[in-house]
């Protein structure tokens, strides 16, 4: 099967004084039409800045060194996101390619209702309907992450949190593009309202065909979630593979602290991460 992003040597660079830092360095992978595909790593490691770079939102004074997204769009068209004109990706943003942040006020306008939000992000795009339809669109669209039409008539400081985030998830699926990239949806939702927006993702990823990238660093979700996980750590992915072989035959020796670090009720399990090697210098006491 022709992947629908192939991502080859992204390289990701911000000035330092002592040089050039990057953040993503030569980080290459492919996602599948369909295919749940998890970015797994700790804070720092550079899961956000490879999705700002295929959005193309990276911004002075970081830049994009080398490397290619190739994104197969409906139409069959292979474009490279990492070269393409800022035109082309702005007819290509939320139609083909689609991104929820992890703050959802603030992607949200607090001064317009969500109606005028939704309405203006496919006008953007060129849909034109009459009062009617855009009233059964964005009633469509709310429905699709189980919101009530009504909610088109709030501000986003009149909704909750998981309603926020459910809200971003629908404009990201108002133009049904094949990609849609989540960074830490569920960042700072308490653990009912993460399963929620989680079931929502995995419904509407369903219900549009779409593919997802979803970023993050909550092992859980990403065993419940991804069909296959990408481990990164310093910039790099050091361990890619099908769920079940990540949370169970890690070959990596970062990717199983990772898994060591998932609580238990095992007291052994604890000790035995506590005593790992890689981590006796950052967990050494400290002299009295």
């Amino acid at each position: 099967m022709k992947p629908l992003l192939q991502v080859s040597g992204l390289e990701v660079e911000f000035p330092t004084l002592r040089g050039p830092f990057k953040a993503v360095d030569g980080v290459s992978f492919e996602v599948s039409p369909g295919e749940r595909l998890g970015l797994i790593g700790e804070s720092g490691s550079g899961k956000s800045t490879i999705a700002l770079s295929l959005m193309r939102l990276i911004r002075p004074p970081g830049r994009i060194s080398s490397g290619s997204g190739i994104l197969t769009t409906s139409e069959g068209r292979a474009v490279d996101l990492l070269a393409a004109s800022e035109e082309q990706m702005r007819s290509l943003r939320l139609a083909e390619i689609a991104l929820v942040t992890q703050g959802a006020m603030n992607s949200l306008n607090p001064v317009m209702r969500i109606r005028d939000q939704m309405v203006d992000a496919m006008q953007a795009h060129g849909v034109r309907l009459d009062h009617a339809g855009w009233r059964a669109r964005l009633t469509e669209l709310l429905g699709a992450v189980n919101l009530k039409p009504d909610v088109v008539d709030l501000y986003p400081h009149q909704l909750s949190g998981g309603m926020k985030q459910r809200v971003c998830i629908a404009i990201a699926i108002s133009l049904r593009p094949r990609l849609i990239i989540a960074d830490e949806p569920t960042s700072a939702l308490d653990v009912v309202v993460q399963r929620r927006v989680m079931q929502t993702l995995r419904r509407v990823q369903q219900r549009i065909g779409a593919a997802v990238i979803l970023i993050g660093h909550d092992m859980g979700l990403m065993a419940q979630f991804a069909q296959r996980v990408a481990v990164m750590r310093y910039g790099r992915i050091v361990e890619i593979g099908e769920v079940r072989e990540i949370f169970t035959q890690a070959k990596h020796p970062y990717t199983r602290l990772l898994m060591s670090s998932l609580p238990s009720l095992d007291p052994h399990s604890r000790e035995a991460f506590l005593a790992a090697p890689e981590l006796q210098p950052a967990i050494a006491p400290a002299a009295v």
